[in-house]
């Protein structure tokens, strides 16, 4: 019976506790700052069409999307869903974008129904420039990308995506396309 006491008193002293430590209402939330809001663009439905150039990331053909962004809850993050078809078949992906205040830099991370998985960070948005360059690999040799992305026009809402990937020490385009909103 004791012990059941003891039990009982100390379960609720750490209930008094954790609802004493748990945010009020009146507490003054977190908000994104001026290079989260510049994710602000990709909001909205996007719709691509390009093509590719064979190599090791795949094969030459068209290639079409379909991609719709909107914020996670607090304005941090911005979830984008979509699909995309080429030369190899239809994939499905969600990405979340958003920017580490730490590093100073974009960030990226997405899946697909293929069982890929990319963490892409040291982004950078500089005017109408969106530019990305990380180590991946490529047909199990390393390989320097560079993804760069012009927003060519916030009124009219569409953007122009090329996409610069190369083994190291040769570099060449293998992805342009146009997505229009």
């Amino acid at each position: 019976m004791k012990r059941l006491i003891i039990v009982s008193i100390c379960s609720l002293a750490l209930s008094i506790s954790s609802f004493a430590q748990a945010p009020t209402a009146t507490a003054q939330q977190p908000k994104p700052g001026p290079e989260v809001q510049k994710l602000a663009y990709y909001l909205g439905t996007w719709k691509g069409e390009g093509e590719t150039k064979g190599g090791p990331f795949g094969a030459a053909g068209e290639l079409s999307s379909n991609t719709t962004c909107e914020w996670f809850d607090g304005g941090f993050h911005l979830v984008c869903r979509g699909e995309e078809k080429g030369p190899t078949g239809t994939r499905k992906f969600l990405n979340i974008r958003g920017y580490d205040e730490k590093a100073k830099a974009y960030t990226e991370y997405g899946i697909s129904s293929l069982g890929d998985t990319e963490y892409q960070t040291g982004g950078s948005i500089v005017g109408n420039k969106k530019t990305f360059a990380f180590d991946t690999d490529a047909g199990g040799k390393p390989t320097k990308l560079r993804y760069t992305e012009v927003q060519v026009s916030r009124r009219h809402s569409s953007r122009t995506r090329p996409r610069r990937r190369s083994t190291v020490g040769r570099g060449r385009s293998s992805q342009r396309g146009r997505l229009p909103k």
